[in-house]
């Protein structure tokens, strides 16, 4: 049986429907930002402190909308299925920049970049959820 992983995920977007991923020292996969839930703590809480600690954003949940809950084989823990709470999240002029685990961030079209390795969450779920709802909606 796999082990779940519950966490909070955001997709930030920009004005030419590019979204921001990020990849965590040790992987090679990018992904959405985000996090584990800390004990008692919502979705909504452990995004705002995830977003602040990851890309030193301020965030209000007020500047998050649900997009849906998501499930897919982790891209670095091998046997283990993370579960997401996945919001579309509004960062204004504020600009990202990669801090603590972060190794690296970019910004890649929501319609993919083979380029680059994406986790399975973001690639089967995220974007073409995205695309589906919000881009050609």
């Amino acid at each position: 049986m796999e082990r779940r992983i519950q966490i909070a995920a955001a997709l930030l977007t920009r004005h030419d429907n590019e979204t921001l991923l990020v990849r965590k020292k040790g992987t090679s996969a990018f992904m959405q930002p985000g996090g584990k839930l800390e004990p008692d703590e919502t979705a909504e809480q452990a995004l705002v402190r995830e977003l602040h600690e990851e890309l030193g954003l301020e965030i209000s949940s007020s500047r998050m909308r649900f997009l849906g809950h998501f499930q897919a084989e982790a891209a670095n823990e091998p046997g283990h299925l993370v579960v997401a709470d996945v919001f579309e999240v509004d960062i204004g002029d504020q600009i990202a920049r990669p801090t603590a685990e972060i190794a690296e961030i970019r910004w890649i079209s929501v319609n993919g970049d083979p380029t680059v390795q994406v986790a399975p969450l973001t690639r089967d779920h995220i974007l073409p959820h995205y695309r589906r709802t919000v881009v050609n909606g």
